[in-house]
């Protein structure tokens, strides 16, 4: 998975029928800021409201997942989602001048192609990954319906589906790396049944359908005459329906299981509705949007609880931000005073650095040596310098300036700092930087837990 965000190069423009409004819509994303997430805008209603992709504003989940914020409705955004969390795009705004993206042929794959000639570029800001700390589920007993999230370091996701057809039984799919996702996923298309048809067509839905953008299953054999309603109702030419696939109009499927494909592409596209990308084994029984957004919802509480903790997670695993190297060039300390050895994380307004703390620390031979503690100061400079980099990132050219500490209130010292410990530094700006000056609050986390806090200020200084 990258860890970097993405955007796009160049804007691009699809064009098509809604699958359930049928109205014809253009459609476009355009490359946005990091940090901005994922946002759709109506350019054809006043004032051009712009709609988070949110799971707090899914209105509808009818056949498709719907979506509307600030006066801003949209219609069946998944397969859409689901192609930007295919190709791990995560900051882009898209303009729509109808209420429903464009359904193409059914599936997510025209969108994988028009984002890849948008040419995806990668940006400075880390990824805001969330990884669940305990398991998430969704029951539905009456249907049959469950929904697992469990802990994991990557990003898998396993569907079943179970349908009572003589044509259709149960199929299973399994994306173990996103990479996967636009070779063996992104081409899957809709389906529904026969029987369904007439149900759809007179809920108003599906009036952009047709054979071209959906496969249309049967679940028993069908009279000629029955066929011919089927055909009226849908003001479609005759249709049939093959005797051994069971699939109108024979159509040819592109994979033996494309219709658990169909759903895993769904849940990718209404779980982005979290609005982090997560890492996660999904696990999903008989699963459709109702109940995808449901666990959606459920992850995103989780998410919310931990970021009301703002402890910050450190996985040596992933690749820094900036190495000690980098951090040896952005700031002026040398040696015994550099006492941060790499940045994880950095956007506009916070950073969080990492000390490991060894005992051949120089200050060790004369701050308790038979009881070795880390010096508070030192904690301090460390966070400082953590804070360092943050306000030196908000310049374009930071090598020519120095980040002094000009003011420290309400420091904390919470718990003993010993050899063997990885202290995690958060800085986080308390306001914006004015001439110079940065206004932050500070906290040192081991295991988890707050050794040090304080409130910091900060000048930058331009060097003669």
């Amino acid at each position: 998975m990258n860890n970097k965000q993405h955007t796009i190069s160049k804007s691009v423009t699809l064009s098509g029928v809604g699958l359930h409004t049928g109205v014809v819509a253009n459609m476009t994303f355009l490359p946005a800021a990091a940090n901005h997430g994922i946002k759709f805008q109506r350019v054809d209603l006043p004032g051009q409201p712009i709609a988070d992709a949110d799971v707090d504003y899914v209105v509808d989940t009818s056949r498709g997942t719907t979506i509307e914020h600030n006066g801003a409705r949209i219609n069946t955004v998944e397969h859409v989602l689901a192609a930007l969390v295919g190709l791990e795009i995560d900051n882009i705004l898209i303009q729509l001048d109808g209420p429903e993206p464009p359904i193409m042929d059914g599936s997510s794959i025209k969108f994988v192609e028009a984002l890849k000639d948008a040419e995806p570029v990668e940006q400075e800001a880390h990824r805001k990954f969330f990884e669940l700390p305990e398991e998430v589920r969704f029951k539905d007993l009456e249907k049959g319906i469950e929904l697992a999230a469990l802990p994991l370091n990557d990003y898998r996701i396993a569907v079943m589906v179970d349908y009572n057809s003589k044509f259709l039984s149960s199929q299973h799919a399994n994306l173990s790396h996103v990479s996967q996702f636009e070779k063996d996923f992104s081409m899957c298309r809709t389906f529904c049944f026969v029987h369904e048809l007439e149900a759809l067509h007179k809920a108003g839905l599906i009036k952009g359908g047709d054979l071209n953008n959906a496969i249309v299953i049967a679940d028993r054999d069908y009279t000629e005459a029955e066929l011919a309603n089927i055909s009226e109702v849908l003001g479609k030419p005759k249709v049939s329906i093959s005797k051994e696939a069971g699939i109108m109009n024979n159509t040819s499927l592109h994979y033996s299981n494309e219709m658990a494909r169909h759903k895993l592409l769904d849940v990718m596209g209404d779980l982005a509705l979290v609005g982090r990308p997560i890492k996660a084994q999904i696990l999903a029984s008989r699963p459709g949007h109702a109940s995808n957004v449901e666990l959606a919802k459920k992850i995103k509480k989780l998410m919310l609880e931990a970021e009301k903790n703002n402890v910050p997670v450190y996985d040596p695993k992933q690749p820094p931000i900036f190495s000690h190297e980098r951090i040896y060039e952005l700031l002026p300390h040398r040696y015994p005073f550099q006492m941060i050895d790499k940045i994880i994380y950095l956007d506009d307004n916070s950073v969080v650095g990492v000390k490991n703390v060894t005992m051949n620390e120089n200050y060790f031979m004369g701050h308790f040596p038979n009881n070795p503690v880390m010096p508070g100061v030192m904690q301090v400079e460390a966070m400082a310098q953590t804070g360092g980099i943050l306000v030196l990132s908000s310049v374009p050219d930071p090598e020519n300036y120095w980040p002094y500490l000009v003011g420290i209130e309400n420091c904390r010292f919470r718990k003993s700092v010993i050899p063997g410990d990885t202290v995690v530094f958060k800085c986080e700006l308390t306001a914006p930087i004015r001439r110079g000056i940065a206004k932050m609050i500070g906290k040192a986390y081991v295991a988890g837990q707050v050794v040090c806090e304080a409130e910091m200020t900060a000048s930058l200084v331009k060097k003669s």
